[in-house]
């Protein structure tokens, strides 16, 4: 096997994966290498509940044949209300989506190494050479991308990195069927993503289903392990007990049953990024990390830092007396603050302020949004003060002077500035 290539990338997921699909079609020498084995690729990575909108598909070229469903709403759940906003979107098999991407990069060009474990980077004069994989064995780029999510192993190694644990966000999934998709008191989930806001349920997070056809659905939740988890959680409850709890009580779960074979388990870190690239290394993905911080949105974001990734390993690459040096890099960092997570200090804002609200502002929250309508919440979904501002109220004091208090003062006044 060649030992020696342009850009060599650590971790076969949607970021990975995207950054060799872009490189490969570019022409250049990429190989991947991935943990998993190909045969079960990707029975240890498929965990992901796989929502995603037409612009992703469109995007990156996703055929529709890895789409379990299309959907044609998004529901926001609270204890006792429900919020109903007609928007596009798709319900992907992500184990499918996932190999489609592998097999579309190969066709394009892109290597792939499978059982293949990344351990450490090679260094050579201070600055990263290539990565050793599977103990003793060591492969050789311009440029080395981690794209292996949480694990990180390069991009902790080079000080890239640094994930807090109180950021550490876990969730659990199911495929179940027969599910009472249209519930009276509840809304109708025919072709529609659900997302519920009960701390009952998830303690500092959320829960959801997704319509994947029929009486078929993807059910799960999550939350983040600090504070606002603490103070709603309940004694003895691990993550599994909390979904146990949601399906025993929940109507529309009566009847319903596991599908075999369909349990996943992710985690991610919620938290601003600091560096994202050094020297020929750069950081992409869930390793960054990239993930929504406020509805956790996943597989867009993962996209499309490899893609920004792959436009600044080409800018280096095509130039051959340009050094991919940190500040020869530097446009992954402005592209990735641009176009993958732009506002990412008002959404981390906005997603501490909203998992801090108990159970009866939610109810209220549900209120607000039928009322002042769908532009609202797009607005205050993209950052804009004065949309998130008409979602406040004077009984939200309380609330505000809590979070003031745990908060540094001018990360709070950034919200409205």
């Amino acid at each position: 096997m060649n030992d020696r290539y342009d850009v060599v990338i650590a971790g076969a997921g949607p970021a990975g994966a995207q950054c060799a699909r872009d490189l490969a079609t570019r022409g250049y020498d990429v190989v991947v290498l991935e943990t998993e084995a190909e045969d079960e690729f990707p029975r240890q990575s498929n965990k992901s509940t796989a929502g995603t909108f037409p612009s992703m598909m469109a995007s990156f070229g996703i055929p529709d044949d890895v789409v379990m469903q299309f959907t044609d709403s998004v529901v926001l759940e609270s204890p006792t209300e429900h919020y109903v906003r007609e928007q596009p979107g798709a319900v992907l098999e992500f184990a499918d989506f996932k190999r489609y991407l592998v097999k579309d990069g190969r066709d394009e060009g892109a290597e792939y190494r499978f059982d293949a474990r990344v351990t450490a980077p090679i260094m050579e004069g201070g600055e990263i050479v290539g990565v050793t994989y599977n103990g003793d064995e060591e492969v050789y780029g311009e440029i080395v991308v981690d794209a292996t999510g949480p694990a990180a192993p390069l991009a902790k190694k080079l000080g890239v990195v640094d994930l807090k644990r109180e950021n550490h966000a876990i969730g659990i999934e199911y495929e179940f069927e027969g599910i009472d998709i249209d519930r009276p008191g509840f809304a109708d989930l025919h072709d529609a993503m659900m997302l519920r806001l009960d701390h009952e349920i998830a303690p500092g997070g959320y829960s959801w289903i997704f319509h994947t056809g029929e009486d078929t659905a993807k059910v799960g939740l999550c939350y983040i392990q600090n504070d606002h988890h603490s103070r709603y959680a309940k004694d003895g409850y691990t993550i599994d007990g909390y979904l146990e709890h949601w399906l025993e009580t929940d109507p529309r779960f009566r009847d319903a049953e596991k599908i075999a074979g369909k349990q996943h388990r992710g985690s991610a870190h919620i938290q601003k990024p600091g560096r994202l690239h050094t020297d020929r290394f750069m950081a992409i993905g869930d390793t960054v990390p990239t993930v929504d911080p406020l509805w956790g949105e996943g597989i867009n974001k993962c996209m499309q830092s490899g893609r920004v990734a792959a436009v600044a390993a080409d800018g280096c690459l095509k130039h051959a007396d340009l050094e991919p040096t940190a500040e020869n890099l530097a446009v992954y960092d402005t592209l990735w603050h641009r176009d993958v997570a732009p506002n990412v200090d008002k959404r981390l804002l906005m997603t501490h302020l909203l998992y801090l609200a108990p159970n009866e502002r939610y109810d209220k929250l549900m209120r607000d949004l039928k009322r002042l309508g769908d532009d609202t919440l797009a607005d205050a979904n993209n950052g804009d003060p004065l949309a998130i501002a008409r979602l406040l109220d004077l009984e939200d004091a309380p609330m505000l002077a809590q979070f003031a208090k745990q908060r540094l003062a001018p990360d709070f006044r950034s919200l409205l500035s």
